[in-house]
């Protein structure tokens, strides 16, 4: 089973991508696409860190918000990277799995902030 703590799931999240980041071929579409995923992908965690120390639930969503806007673009990212095969499917699916969860996990958490706003 997953861990619900998601300060740490973002954050072995990010460490996944950082880990993919390395793993990836020195040539230039590879180093083009592979910093738009460190990019989007380790920014997830950090916009997590935002939102759970939110002052209101408007701001909170907003946080959130950018956290899913980031985790949707690092999906983008790494099928780009697969479908370029830059990277192989099995290198790349356990890291697209997971953002996946976090955009799943994450689209949730904002539907419920949005209920306890009304």
């Amino acid at each position: 089973m997953k861990s619900f703590d998601l300060e740490a799931r973002t954050e072995d999240f990010s460490l996944g991508v950082i880990r993919l980041f390395r793993r990836l071929p020195h040539d230039d579409v590879a180093r083009v696409l592979g910093r738009q995923v460190l990019r989007s992908g380790t920014s997830i965690g950090a916009n997590y860190h935002e939102a759970a120390r939110a002052r209101s639930n408007a701001e909170f969503i907003a946080k959130m918000g950018d956290r899913l806007k980031e985790a949707n673009e690092t999906v983008y990212w790494l099928n780009l990277l697969q479908r370029a095969e830059v990277i192989t499917l099995n290198e790349v699916e356990s890291v697209r799995a997971e953002c996946r969860e976090l955009v799943a996990i994450f689209t949730a958490s904002i539907a419920t902030a949005k209920r306890k706003e009304r």
